[in-house]
Protein backbone atom coordinates (compact mmCIF):
# COMPACT_ATOMS: atom_id res chain seq x y z
CA UNK A 1 0.00 0.00 0.00
CA UNK A 2 1.35 3.05 -1.13
CA UNK A 3 0.59 5.71 1.75
CA UNK A 4 2.86 8.13 0.48
CA UNK A 5 0.82 8.96 -2.81
CA UNK A 6 -2.23 8.56 -1.08
CA UNK A 7 -1.19 11.37 0.58
CA UNK A 8 0.09 13.60 -2.34
CA UNK A 9 -3.56 12.79 -3.69
CA UNK A 10 -5.27 13.94 -0.69
CA UNK A 11 -2.75 17.15 -0.83
CA UNK A 12 -2.94 18.37 -4.57
CA UNK A 13 -6.78 19.38 -3.18
CA UNK A 14 -5.28 21.47 -0.40
CA UNK A 15 -2.63 22.45 2.15
CA UNK A 16 -3.71 20.12 5.36
CA UNK A 17 -1.99 18.86 8.33
CA UNK A 18 -0.90 15.52 9.70
CA UNK A 19 -4.17 14.31 11.57
CA UNK A 20 -6.63 15.83 8.94
CA UNK A 21 -4.74 13.84 6.65
CA UNK A 22 -5.12 10.63 8.29
CA UNK A 23 -8.63 10.94 8.95
CA UNK A 24 -8.73 11.74 5.77
CA UNK A 25 -7.58 8.76 4.59
CA UNK A 26 -9.42 6.57 6.44
CA UNK A 27 -12.55 7.95 5.36
CA UNK A 28 -11.88 7.31 1.97
CA UNK A 29 -11.12 3.90 2.36
CA UNK A 30 -13.42 2.99 4.97
CA UNK A 31 -10.78 2.74 7.57
CA UNK A 32 -9.47 -0.62 5.75
CA UNK A 33 -6.16 0.64 6.37
CA UNK A 34 -5.55 1.84 9.34
CA UNK A 35 -2.99 4.66 9.96
CA UNK A 36 -1.52 6.37 12.45
CA UNK A 37 -0.41 10.11 13.42
CA UNK A 38 3.01 8.58 13.50
CA UNK A 39 3.10 6.70 10.44
CA UNK A 40 1.67 10.00 8.19
CA UNK A 41 4.06 12.38 9.79
CA UNK A 42 7.20 10.19 9.27
CA UNK A 43 6.05 9.65 5.39
CA UNK A 44 5.25 13.49 5.27
CA UNK A 45 9.31 13.67 6.68
CA UNK A 46 10.49 11.50 3.72
CA UNK A 47 8.03 13.64 1.34
CA UNK A 48 9.19 17.04 2.29
CA UNK A 49 12.75 15.12 2.10
CA UNK A 50 12.12 14.77 -2.07
CA UNK A 51 10.70 17.62 -2.16
CA UNK A 52 7.32 16.29 -2.98
CA UNK A 53 5.91 18.64 -0.09
CA UNK A 54 6.48 21.45 1.87
CA UNK A 55 5.29 22.99 5.03
CA UNK A 56 3.28 25.74 4.52
CA UNK A 57 2.20 27.67 7.86
CA UNK A 58 -0.12 27.09 10.01
CA UNK A 59 -3.55 26.83 10.90
CA UNK A 60 -5.64 29.20 13.28
CA UNK A 61 -5.08 26.08 15.89
CA UNK A 62 -1.26 26.04 15.56
CA UNK A 63 -1.00 22.96 12.98
CA UNK A 64 1.77 22.99 10.86
CA UNK A 65 0.41 22.44 7.62
CA UNK A 66 1.77 20.68 4.35
CA UNK A 67 1.73 21.58 0.82
CA UNK A 68 2.23 19.34 -2.06
CA UNK A 69 5.36 20.84 -4.68
CA UNK A 70 5.30 20.52 -8.72
CA UNK A 71 7.67 17.54 -8.40
CA UNK A 72 4.77 15.48 -5.98
CA UNK A 73 2.34 16.41 -8.33
CA UNK A 74 4.33 14.74 -11.04
CA UNK A 75 4.67 11.99 -8.88
CA UNK A 76 1.29 11.63 -8.78
CA UNK A 77 0.27 11.82 -12.33
CA UNK A 78 3.23 9.17 -12.73
CA UNK A 79 1.53 7.10 -10.54
CA UNK A 80 -1.66 7.25 -11.36
CA UNK A 81 -0.75 6.48 -15.02
CA UNK A 82 1.24 3.15 -14.27
CA UNK A 83 0.02 0.46 -13.30
CA UNK A 84 0.45 -1.48 -10.29
CA UNK A 85 3.61 -3.79 -10.92
CA UNK A 86 2.85 -7.25 -9.82
CA UNK A 87 5.51 -9.00 -10.70
CA UNK A 88 6.52 -9.00 -7.33
CA UNK A 89 4.01 -10.03 -5.52
CA UNK A 90 3.25 -9.37 -1.98
CA UNK A 91 3.56 -12.23 0.22
CA UNK A 92 0.32 -13.78 1.46
CA UNK A 93 0.51 -15.25 4.55
CA UNK A 94 -2.91 -18.27 3.36
CA UNK A 95 -0.66 -19.36 0.70
CA UNK A 96 2.32 -19.32 2.93
CA UNK A 97 0.41 -21.74 5.54
CA UNK A 98 -1.54 -23.70 2.89
CA UNK A 99 2.05 -24.55 1.87
CA UNK A 100 3.83 -25.47 4.83
CA UNK A 101 1.03 -27.37 5.65
CA UNK A 102 1.84 -29.63 2.93
CA UNK A 103 3.09 -33.07 4.99
CA UNK A 104 3.27 -31.15 8.05
CA UNK A 105 3.55 -33.96 10.95
CA UNK A 106 0.50 -34.01 12.82
CA UNK A 107 -1.80 -31.45 10.43
CA UNK A 108 -4.75 -32.37 8.14
CA UNK A 109 -4.60 -29.72 5.79
CA UNK A 110 -8.05 -30.05 4.90
CA UNK A 111 -9.03 -28.77 8.21
CA UNK A 112 -6.81 -26.03 7.34
CA UNK A 113 -8.95 -25.13 4.50
CA UNK A 114 -12.15 -25.40 6.07
CA UNK A 115 -11.64 -23.40 8.84
CA UNK A 116 -9.88 -20.91 6.45
CA UNK A 117 -13.04 -21.10 4.38
CA UNK A 118 -15.58 -20.43 7.09
CA UNK A 119 -13.51 -17.39 8.09
CA UNK A 120 -13.30 -16.10 4.24
CA UNK A 121 -17.26 -16.52 3.68
CA UNK A 122 -17.96 -15.04 6.80
CA UNK A 123 -15.82 -11.89 5.83
CA UNK A 124 -17.52 -11.97 2.19
CA UNK A 125 -21.22 -11.41 3.98
CA UNK A 126 -19.21 -8.86 6.18
CA UNK A 127 -18.24 -7.54 3.45
CA UNK A 128 -21.45 -7.58 1.54
CA UNK A 129 -23.51 -6.00 4.26
CA UNK A 130 -20.90 -3.18 4.49
CA UNK A 131 -21.31 -2.46 0.18
CA UNK A 132 -25.33 -2.23 0.74
CA UNK A 133 -24.86 0.61 3.28
CA UNK A 134 -22.17 2.28 1.18
CA UNK A 135 -24.48 2.19 -1.85
CA UNK A 136 -27.39 3.49 -0.01
CA UNK A 137 -25.32 6.29 0.89
CA UNK A 138 -24.29 6.79 -2.42
CA UNK A 139 -27.79 7.43 -3.63
CA UNK A 140 -28.78 9.38 -1.21
CA UNK A 141 -26.01 11.49 -1.95
CA UNK A 142 -24.63 11.66 1.51
CA UNK A 143 -20.67 12.48 1.24
CA UNK A 144 -20.57 11.24 -1.81
CA UNK A 145 -16.85 11.46 -2.76
CA UNK A 146 -16.16 9.32 0.22
CA UNK A 147 -18.65 6.50 0.21
CA UNK A 148 -18.09 6.40 -3.77
CA UNK A 149 -14.37 5.50 -2.70
CA UNK A 150 -15.35 3.37 0.21
CA UNK A 151 -17.85 1.52 -2.55
CA UNK A 152 -14.97 0.86 -4.61
CA UNK A 153 -12.78 -0.62 -1.46
CA UNK A 154 -15.24 -2.58 -0.74
CA UNK A 155 -16.09 -4.29 -4.07
CA UNK A 156 -12.68 -4.97 -4.72
CA UNK A 157 -12.38 -7.46 -0.88
CA UNK A 158 -15.41 -8.79 -2.43
CA UNK A 159 -13.75 -9.63 -5.68
CA UNK A 160 -10.91 -10.93 -3.58
CA UNK A 161 -12.47 -13.05 -0.81
CA UNK A 162 -14.15 -14.39 -3.32
CA UNK A 163 -11.31 -15.50 -5.53
CA UNK A 164 -9.87 -16.75 -2.11
CA UNK A 165 -13.01 -18.80 -2.09
CA UNK A 166 -12.62 -20.27 -5.09
CA UNK A 167 -8.76 -20.92 -4.89
CA UNK A 168 -9.57 -22.74 -1.18
CA UNK A 169 -12.37 -24.92 -3.25
CA UNK A 170 -9.67 -25.66 -5.57
CA UNK A 171 -7.12 -27.00 -3.12
CA UNK A 172 -9.18 -29.27 -1.56
CA UNK A 173 -10.21 -30.50 -5.18
CA UNK A 174 -6.33 -31.44 -5.74
CA UNK A 175 -5.59 -32.95 -2.70
CA UNK A 176 -8.58 -35.25 -2.99
CA UNK A 177 -7.61 -35.88 -6.59
CA UNK A 178 -4.18 -36.53 -5.96
CA UNK A 179 -4.62 -38.99 -2.48
CA UNK A 180 -6.94 -41.37 -4.65
CA UNK A 181 -4.18 -41.46 -7.15
CA UNK A 182 -1.17 -41.81 -4.76
CA UNK A 183 0.49 -45.07 -4.75
CA UNK A 184 0.21 -46.83 -1.56
CA UNK A 185 2.98 -45.80 0.97
CA UNK A 186 5.96 -48.15 2.07
CA UNK A 187 8.44 -48.21 3.74
CA UNK A 188 10.59 -45.21 3.53
CA UNK A 189 14.06 -45.88 1.86
CA UNK A 190 17.30 -46.49 3.95
CA UNK A 191 19.86 -43.20 3.72
CA UNK A 192 22.88 -44.22 2.11
CA UNK A 193 24.54 -44.27 5.00
CA UNK A 194 22.37 -46.66 6.83
CA UNK A 195 22.49 -48.81 3.75
CA UNK A 196 25.93 -48.95 3.75
CA UNK A 197 26.44 -49.78 7.04
CA UNK A 198 23.96 -52.28 7.49
CA UNK A 199 26.05 -53.97 3.88
CA UNK A 200 29.18 -53.99 5.67
CA UNK A 201 26.71 -55.81 8.70
CA UNK A 202 26.05 -58.50 6.45
CA UNK A 203 29.70 -58.95 4.94
CA UNK A 204 30.77 -59.10 8.36
CA UNK A 205 28.26 -61.33 9.48
CA UNK A 206 28.80 -63.80 6.42
CA UNK A 207 32.95 -63.57 7.30
CA UNK A 208 32.03 -64.99 10.85
CA UNK A 209 29.98 -68.18 9.58
CA UNK A 210 32.49 -68.82 6.98
CA UNK A 211 35.13 -69.20 9.75
CA UNK A 212 33.11 -70.79 11.80
CA UNK A 213 32.65 -73.79 9.22
CA UNK A 214 36.66 -74.23 8.93
CA UNK A 215 37.96 -77.67 9.68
Amino acid sequence: MSIRHGLLALLERGPRYGSQLRTEFESRTGSTWPLNVGQVYTTLSRLERDGMVVQDGEDEAGHPLYAITDSGRAELRSWFENPVDRTSPARDELAIKLAMAVGAPGVDIRDVIQSQRRHTVKAMQDYTRLKAQALTAVENGVRERDDLAWLLVLEQLIFQTEAEARWLDHCESRLIRLSSTAPAAGPEPASPGAAAGAAGMGAGAGAEEAARRRP
